[in-house]
C-alpha cells in the first residue's frame, strides 16, 4: 500500500511541476494572464498527455506550451 501512495504522490508532482513550468513561461510571454488562478485548459492539456503515458515534466510542459500557443494563433488569425 505504501508503494502505491508514493507512486500517486510522484504522479501528482510531475503534473504539478510541468504545469508550473508551462504556466511560468506562458505568463512571462503574455500568452496567458498573470493571475494566481489555475489555467484550466493548460492543466487539461498536461493531464491528458500524462494520462497517455508521458512522464517527463519538461516534455509535458513544452508540448503543452506548443499546443496552447498554436490554439491561440488559430483564434487570433
Amino acid at each position: 500500500m505504501l508503494v502505491e501512495r508514493n507512486v500517486q504522490v510522484k504522479n501528482v508532482e510531475v503534473v504539478g511541476e510541468a504545469y508550473d513550468i508551462a504556466a511560468y513561461y506562458l505568463k512571462k510571454s503574455g500568452a496567458i494572464e498573470d493571475v494566481p488562478m489555475i489555467h484550466d485548459r493548460l492543466l487539461e492539456i498536461i493531464y491528458t498527455m500524462f494520462s497517455a503515458g508521458e512522464r517527463n515534466k519538461l516534455l509535458l510542459a513544452n508540448k503543452a506550451i506548443g499546443k496552447l500557443e498554436r490554439r491561440r494563433q488559430i483564434h487570433i488569425a
